[in-house]
């Protein structure tokens, strides 16, 4: 065995795969279930909302449509009346302003980024807890995607991650599991990455998010309570579940340890 697979617990079985057709691979968190920042609601678009948080456009919207519906007033429609004469005479007077230029477009947006493969893939560096950072900043390294693990190997790196502060990159891991794993099983895998990534937002601070994710984590876990598949221990991560939801509600500004609120994935 290598050093490298005496570090990180894989042996050259689990090697990066291609990944499924129609995969666009990417940022898990954000592509398995996008949870906004700004207001911590999940937009499960098919395009990963990659233009924005429908529910922060939607509020943005309104009050767009509340400001025109004020702006329709006879008070507001008098005060447009006497703004193009009162901009004309400031124009025209002698010291009066230049009228502003026109605001510069803003800059073309940055290509997206893909991996050696060429799948989509953010670059930018990110914290332990998953969170982007600025281009060229030190960061965390992400786990390699597509690996194909054993349900056991998957587990057992998956549990490490947790215990060491790190349920971003412990939902990577089980990440791959979903992507690979046969049908039957894809809720079970998709289920433990949301704990994971659950957990993740409840140690960001984002109560609303947190407690969404992990509650959809265990809807998702409840038909294999009575199967145990691969020894995970579905009561007891219900029972955690409801355990930290409930803490989130009673103090949904305060984020929670990491590596101290983890989950035992096994008996």
């Amino acid at each position: 065995m290598s050093d490298t697979e005496r570090d990180t617990g894989r042996t050259t079985a689990d090697t990066p795969r291609p990944a499924a057709t129609g995969d666009e691979g990417g940022d898990p968190a954000c592509w398995l279930d996008r949870v906004c920042e700004v207001c911590g609601r999940i937009d499960d678009r098919a395009d990963g909302g990659r233009d924005g948080c429908r529910f922060c456009a939607g509020e943005a919207a309104g009050r767009a449509d509340a400001e025109s519906v004020r702006a329709g007033s006879p008070e507001a429609a008098s005060v447009r009346e006497r703004a193009p004469e009162a901009a004309s005479t400031q124009a025209h007077a002698p010291g009066g302003a230049e009228p502003e230029a026109a605001a510069a477009p803003p800059p073309s947006a940055r290509s997206r980024d893909r991996d050696a493969d060429g799948r989509a893939r953010n670059a930018r560096p990110r914290d332990a807890l998953g969170r982007p950072l600025p281009y060229g900043a030190p960061g965390v390294a992400r786990q390699p995607e597509g690996v194909v693990r054993t349900p056991d190997a998957t587990l057992t790196e998956a549990q490490r991650l947790l215990d060491a502060g790190m349920p971003f990159h412990a939902h990577e891991v089980l990440e791959d599991a979903w992507k690979t794993a046969p049908d039957p099983e894809r809720a079970l895998w998709r289920g433990l990455a949301q704990l994971a990534v659950g957990l993740t937002h409840a140690a960001r601070a984002n109560a609303t998010g947190a407690v969404a994710l992990l509650d959809r984590g265990a809807a998702a876990l409840t038909p294999y309570a009575d199967t145990a598949p691969y020894g995970i221990d579905v009561a007891a991560l219900t029972t955690w579940v409801h355990g930290l939801t409930a803490r989130l509600r009673d103090a949904p500004a305060d984020p929670v340890p990491a590596a101290g609120s983890a989950p035992r994935l096994r008996a």
